[in-house]
């Protein structure tokens, strides 16, 4: 199922939400490593493509004789110079506060230049509209009657010229006493504006702080999903070699093989939930071929009768009993209703409606948590967060009593969680 998944990359949500929250870590992590698994793939072909590219240009160009040489210092190494820091050279915050300053001038001086053509503009046109009317209203007031005093009139004329030009040069030196002041104080405010910028907060930086800011997120991220999954591994391979050392998965399988599964069928299935005797020589129809995934539950009572039945799965160890434990499909919040009165360690396993498994549906102090038991091969383990394979499911139930399941949770198996219907709910299994 996970190398579908991961084949895929796509996990059905009905399917994700029985995960808990490690399990789901877990599988984001290996859904995360077969991604730059198939990056790092895709990234070895186009660099092989673009060598075998550079290859044929560089023997397109072996007739070439030009060629780069590198400067070399009296070291014999590649001759490199850093601003600011060779000999002679003015401190980087010197070259810093000129540059800044001869950008702001300039800036300050352009705009000034245009403030002063305007301005120019506007000086030029205003007198030459002002000579043309006095010099229209002297021809209509003097000239007009022919007096005999035209030179009079003429040197009127020069005198209000030359004061018309004497307005406009004064006019003109305001002006351009105006736009030096405002060409200061713009050359001033771009400086500080500049300096402001270059201490606190540079637009051209700010992109790359939010991009460094979002890899440090995901750099952490990617270290907290790691140290998980570490610390499952290390959880595994503890487990196993308490496994190993107890013999149980080895043990009780050869017990299985040696004594057979052919059990007399007179015992009850529990102590209070008794359902009609059945022979466990249950044989496997040839015409039963099991669907990818369960889609109804006629389905899964077939499945159930047709592979779980000859292993055995929700009997006690070497009974012909239901575990106390052991529940039919019932879905999760019918769990959680009969765990809600429980104590913290008690424990139900139910046919799972999503995959060819199990649901463990656990009391948390805080609330409840639920495992998938995947039984799809010849052995049954947790999804995600315990690879440890058993022989049989009460093996994995009984392994389970004295080692927890996850290490973070600390979860140890301690109550089962019994019938509370009559019939149980588990009939329909065994009909």
């Amino acid at each position: 199922m996970l190398q579908q998944i991961l084949q895929d990359m796509y996990i059905d949500p009905e399917l994700l939400a029985e995960l808990n929250e490690e399990q789901k870590h877990v599988l984001f992590y290996k859904m995360r490593e077969e991604q730059v698994r198939r990056w790092r793939e895709r990234e070895e072909d186009t660099q092989e493509g673009e060598a075998a590219v550079l290859q044929r240009t560089a023997r397109l160009k072996q007739s070439n004789d030009k060629r780069v040489q590198w400067l070399c210092g009296t070291d014999g190494e590649v001759w490199v110079w850093i601003m600011g820091e060779a000999p002679g050279d003015k401190p980087y915050e010197q070259l810093t506060e000129e540059l800044i300053a001869e950008r702001a001038r300039q800036q300050a001086q352009k705009e000034a230049e245009e403030l002063w053509k305007q301005k120019e503009a506007e000086i030029t046109k205003k007198f030459r509209d002002a000579m043309a009317k006095e010099k229209a209203r002297i021809v209509a007031e003097k000239w007009k009657i022919e007096t005999e005093d035209r030179k009079a009139a003429k040197m009127m004329e020069e005198k209000i010229q030359e004061e018309l030009k004497k307005r406009e040069e004064e006019e003109r030196q305001r002006g351009e006493e105006q736009i030096r002041q405002q060409e200061e104080r713009r050359a001033q405010e771009l400086y500080l504006s500049l300096k402001q910028a270059q201490q606190y907060s540079p637009q051209n930086e700010k992109e790359d702080h939010e991009w460094e800011e979002q890899l440090r997120r995901s750099k952490a991220a990617d270290e907290e999903r790691s140290h998980k999954a570490r610390r499952a591994r290390d959880e595994y391979r503890r487990q196993s070699l308490r496994a190993i050392q107890k013999g149980k998965v080895a043990g009780l399988s050869n017990l299985f093989q040696a004594a057979g599964l052919n059990i007399e069928p007179e015992a009850k299935l529990n102590d209070t939930c008794p359902i009609p005797a059945f022979t466990m020589t249950v044989s496997t129809s040839k015409a039963w071929e099991r669907p990818l995934r369960p889609f109804s539950r006629e389905v899964i009572i077939q499945w159930f009768k047709e592979e779980q039945l000859p292993r055995r799965a929700g009997f006690e160890r070497n009974a012909n009993t239901v575990a106390p434990w052991f529940h039919g499909i019932i879905s999760r919040q019918e769990a959680e209703e009969l765990l809600m009165n429980k104590s913290e360690g008690a424990f139900l396993v139910r046919v799972s409606e999503k995959i060819w498994g199990y649901a463990l549906s656990y009391r948390h102090q805080s609330g409840f948590k639920h495992f998938l038991v995947d039984a799809s091969g010849d052995f049954y383990s947790f999804l995600g967060v315990d690879p440890n394979r058993h022989a049989t499911l009460t093996d994995l139930i009984d392994f389970h009593k004295e080692e927890i399941i996850t290490s973070s949770g600390g979860e140890l198996l301690l109550e089962p969680c019994r019938q509370t219907k009559n019939p149980p709910d588990y009939s329909p299994l065994f009909e």
